[in-house]
């Protein structure tokens, strides 16, 4: 996927990995709106994948493809033996996590914490290459603490390299291992985007993508000058509409909804599958909370679907009723995000 995409300088846009948010009735919401996105799980400790219960922490539905497992791990046994499961699951990538800052990862000696150790995340990446033939990946933070930016993304981006990395995504900014929280992480280390571009300069013939506070399509059209790829997090994930124009921004292929109104309708009959098969209602729709986000009727929208949802027996009438709030020229109102940005901005 990436070589082929260095080759032809096709982009790629990814959804990045997100904690409690990006799980598989996310992943299913949000390939109704782009074909092309790379979506990506959770992240999953290596070492639950291979005692845990791996239906539950791996299961997904074969329409998410092109589909990402990140993994968290510093142990180069556990993470070869992890993303051959990976694999053996129809995958399309294994990611490895050099970014998370949380306290209960550093305890176990994986995510942002392997900044410290390039030698190492090579290790780990050797490992994962040598037991799964998909792609190998790394997901890393520009450096830790008081390291300076320069040198420890360098040395961890040669490392990963070296032993064999497929494409290395960059979270901008540093992490702060102590004094704060992961949400404080994710907002107040600024961002420094030219360092990930002048890592991209010196690395031409690798695949370099870019994360961190990029918040619409239109700023990730001016990453892709730059870079290789680009994830969203959080603002795709509270604005999903922004997903219907990554198949026409990436491909040059239309969106697959026109409408918000259609990306629901799609996303239909997988809820009503699993509602039959015991997920509750609520587990779904927490997902689709941010689809009409500026449109008139969402606050309504989210208010019925946040209060309605959560009943013991709530069926897909809560959906519908959801959908009566958005008026009727909001529902049938078309344009794609990108324009809809642009609109907004002139």
């Amino acid at each position: 996927m990436y070589r082929k995409a260095l080759e032809n300088n096709e982009k790629i846009f990814a959804v990045a990995p997100m904690m409690e948010w990006t799980d598989r009735h996310c992943r299913v919401f949000h390939r109704q709106l782009s074909r092309h996105a790379l979506l990506y799980t959770e992240m999953v400790a290596a070492a639950a994948v291979i005692h845990g219960d791996r239906e539950k922490l791996l299961g997904y539905s074969t329409a998410e493809h092109p589909i990402a497992c990140q993994l968290g791990g510093s142990d180069p046994a556990e993470l070869g033996e992890a993303s051959k499961i990976v694999r053996d699951f129809g995958y399309d990538e294994v990611n490895l996590n050099v970014g998370c800052p949380s306290d209960r990862v550093q305890s176990g000696r994986f995510g942002a914490c392997l900044m410290r150790e390039p030698e190492l995340v090579g290790e780990l990446i050797s490992s994962m290459k040598a037991a799964s033939d998909i792609s190998i990946t790394l997901k890393c933070r520009i450096g830790v603490d008081d390291q300076d930016p320069e040198e420890a993304l360098d040395k961890v981006a040669d490392a990963a390299v070296s032993a064999g990395a497929d494409a290395i995504w960059v979270h901008a900014r540093k992490a702060w291992l102590k004094g704060l929280s992961p949400k404080e992480n994710r907002d107040i280390p600024p961002l420094d985007y030219d360092r990930v571009y002048r890592l991209k300069a010196r690395l031409p013939g690798v695949f370099i993508g870019i994360n961190g506070g990029i918040a619409d399509l239109a700023s990730a059209k001016t990453h892709l000058e730059h870079m290789d790829g680009v994830m969203l997090g959080r603002a795709a994930y509270h604005d999903p509409w922004v997903l219907a124009g990554v198949d026409p921004l990436v491909k040059e292929l239309p969106a697959p909804v026109l409408r918000r109104r259609e990306a629901i309708e799609a996303f239909l009959p997988y809820m009503a599958d699993k509602l039959e098969a015991g997920v509750r209602l609520t587990n779904m729709t927490k997902h689709i909370l941010g689809l009409f986000h500026g449109v008139p009727g969402a606050r309504a929208w989210r208010r019925r679907l946040t209060v309605d949802a959560v009943r013991p027996g709530a069926g897909l009438e809560v959906v519908h009723a959801a959908l009566a709030e958005i008026g009727a020229d909001a529902l049938d109102k078309s344009a794609p995000p990108l324009q809809e940005e642009e609109n907004a901005a002139a």
